[in-house]
Order: structure tokens, then C-alpha cells, then sequence
């Protein structure tokens, strides 16, 4: 039996109840984990970078990608190192675990 995390999608709503213009913003998923919450919300944004530090996660969600979510960039790397190599300004930053 696999445990279903937020099956009530509490988390989804805690997002789109908040005021910004999802709608061709860039956005910036850290700790993205298997890319649960990132399928929630990754096809109302122009682009997802989404970081994982740790390399299974990153997998499952690198080969769960669903179709048609090809704006969505997964990156194994920890936050540290992201912002050490990338200058790059998002629109939304979410910290997964925080919703």
C-alpha cells in the first residue's frame, strides 16, 4: 500500500490562493523532490527549474515527467551550488516542504 501525500490537495490550493500572476512566470521549485507538487502546478507557468539534491528523487521525477511538461528543468544540485553557478531571477520561488 503506497502512502498518498495531501490527497485532499491542500497544498495545490495553498498555492493557487496565492497572489501571482502564474501565467508566463518563471519559477523556481527547491527541493523538488519526486516531482509530486510540480506536476500540481508546473503547466500554469512559461518555466520550472526545479532542484533536488538528492540523486534518487531527482530520478523518479526526471523519469516520471509526464507528457507535455517539457517546460519543466529538473537539476540535481542542492541549493548552495545553484546560486553559486546561476544568476537567473524567477518570478515564484516555492520551498516544497514549507506548504
Amino acid at each position: 500500500m503506497s502512502i498518498l501525500i495531501d490527497p485532499e490537495e491542500n497544498e495545490s490550493h495553498a498555492l493557487f490562493d496565492l497572489p501571482v500572476a502564474w501565467t508566463a512566470s518563471s519559477v523556481l521549485e527547491i527541493g523538488s523532490g519526486d516531482g509530486r507538487l510540480t506536476w500540481r502546478y508546473s503547466d500554469r507557468a512559461a518555466r520550472v527549474v526545479a532542484i533536488e539534491p538528492e540523486a534518487e528523487k531527482h530520478e523518479l521525477a526526471v523519469v516520471d515527467r509526464p507528457v507535455g511538461f517539457e517546460q519543466v528543468e529538473f537539476l540535481n544540485i542542492g541549493l548552495d551550488e545553484f546560486v553559486e553557478q546561476n544568476k537567473e531571477k524567477f518570478d515564484i520561488a516555492i520551498l516544497s516542504w514549507s506548504l
